[in-house]
């Protein structure tokens, strides 16, 4: 299975923890982390949960968000070796933007600057 094919089919459930541990590793909290996220698709707290409850997979994860945030035009720069605004594929640009994000908020960068206000 391709790198790409793998990050479509793999749960948001698995990476969500990760995100969470990343950014408590750099004293920064859980509830930053899901701001994040509801700022990105426009989910919300029960929203959210639910599709970790049932384990739903990235793909369908961002299929099923509400909207994504008008202002992702502006999340630019490295991420993983590559320029996130540059990425081809519509999915990977998406997850890309998240883990733009979280690394944004763990190494401290302000919370308005992270939600490009």
């Amino acid at each position: 299975m391709n790198n790409t094919l793998r990050v479509y089919r793999m749960a948001f459930a698995t990476v969500y923890p990760l995100y969470i541990k990343k950014a408590e590793r750099k004293g920064r909290t859980k509830a930053e982390v899901d701001e994040i996220i509801y700022w990105l698709t426009g989910y919300t707290r029960q929203t959210l949960q639910k599709q970790i409850d049932v384990k739903t997979d990235f793909e369908n994860f961002f299929a099923q968000a509400p909207h994504l945030n008008p202002n992702v035009s502006k999340i630019t720069g490295m991420i993983c070796g590559y320029r996130v605004e540059e990425i081809e594929d519509p999915l990977i640009q998406k997850v890309r933007y998240m883990d733009k994000l979280i690394d944004e908020l763990a190494k401290g960068r302000a919370m308005e600057k992270i939600l490009r206000k």
